[in-house]
């Protein structure tokens, strides 16, 4: 480890938060995507990564407002992830684990484990699991997160054993050299408490560390109104003893300069933050339709307007048995007229 007055020799204008929370963070980001690149900009910073949790509602939002202030957008999510079958109803416990976007196909990937925590994880959170976490890692840098990581979580309740094989278990599940251990500057006490075991870990188990400071708000002076947010997504209020919330005014978006005097005995840790935003480079082809391509069977594509045709006849078909099966009463002429009337318009127009 490096002493307390090593000055960690990167370039600080490279320097990109990683880990960063927006109004999309229902109740718990404090960041406008409107205020955070402007912000970014001033504040030195030619990167910035929006991690929202669970979601990327606001991925579109932020990339164009990011190209219009000359800022990187770094692609991500702050991810639920179980400890089983994210399927598995009878365990809700969750943790948190940041996944960045390297390339399109990390970006395709960030996609899938972002819907499939909705359509098939969703069990009070949008759970994904390490199974299919692995099955679409490519491309995807992962950050061990917050206090409420997996490997925090086992730090803390001092489970080191388990937190090593963890570390090793998602080593392996991203590309080589894609998975970093996060420190932050936060001075709580449990972070204080894990920031040199995590940094210990690193050093086992040949896994990298990275600066990060889990932002939710823009300014200082808005610790108290995130507090509040706070509160009210936890249907709680200000004098409730058993509420969460940070005993610390420190999740602001920090200058490069503000983030340096911490990371003097992680040195390593301010330069992997920089080379993470490097590394990270995604481009949205913007301004063009989107036309979903379906998967045919084969030997379809040579008679298109007569396949659609037989889906949507069998189609209306299951439709019209169902309806009156529940006995309300069902003039079939005039669906199967305006089904004749829409393909003909399809067809027409080229649509199949």
């Amino acid at each position: 480890m490096a002493s307390a007055t090593t000055t960690p020799d990167v370039d600080l204008s490279d320097f990109a938060h990683l880990h960063l929370h927006t109004q999309y963070s229902l109740l718990d980001g404090a960041i406008r995507t409107r205020d955070l690149c402007k912000t970014v900009h001033e504040r030195g910073m030619k990167s910035v990564a929006v991690t929202d949790h669970g979601n990327m509602f606001g991925t579109l939002q932020f990339y164009e407002e990011a190209k219009k202030w000359g800022v990187k957008p770094i692609l991500g999510c702050e991810a639920y992830i179980s400890d089983g079958d994210m399927e598995a109803r009878s365990d809700r416990k969750n943790y948190h684990i940041v996944l960045l976007a390297k390339n399109a196909e990390g970006f395709a990937n960030l996609q899938k484990l972002v819907s499939f925590g909705y359509l098939r994880g969703f069990y009070y959170n949008p759970r994904i699991d390490r199974k299919v976490l692995a099955e679409h890692s490519r491309g995807l840098i992962g950050l061990s997160a917050c206090l409420s990581g997996h490997v925090s979580k086992l730090l803390l309740a001092d489970r080191i054993d388990e937190a090593r094989e963890r570390v090793l278990e998602y080593k392996h599940i991203f590309e080589p050299g894609s998975y970093f251990l996060e420190l932050q500057p936060n001075g709580l006490a449990n972070q204080e408490k894990i920031n040199p075991l995590l940094a210990q870990l690193g050093a086992d188990c040949g896994v990298p560390l990275v600066a990060t400071n889990d932002c939710h708000y823009v300014n200082r002076g808005e610790a108290h109104a995130h507090e509040v947010l706070m509160c009210m997504g936890q249907g709680r209020t200000l004098d409730d003893p058993k509420r969460m919330k940070h005993d610390c005014d420190e999740f602001f978006i920090k200058t490069p300069e503000q983030m340096a005097p911490y990371f003097q005995q992680y040195p390593s840790a301010l330069e992997n933050a920089c080379r993470i935003a490097q590394m990270c480079n995604v481009e949205l082809d913007l301004g063009r339709p989107e036309l979903p391509d379906f998967r045919l069977p084969e030997g379809i594509e040579d008679d298109l307007p007569g396949y659609l045709r037989r889906v949507t006849e069998d189609g209306l078909v299951q439709r019209l048995a169902a309806m009156r099966r529940t006995g309300i009463p069902v003039n079939e002429d005039e669906y199967r007229a305006r089904l004749a009337y829409e393909l003909r318009v399809i067809e027409q127009m080229n649509f199949p």
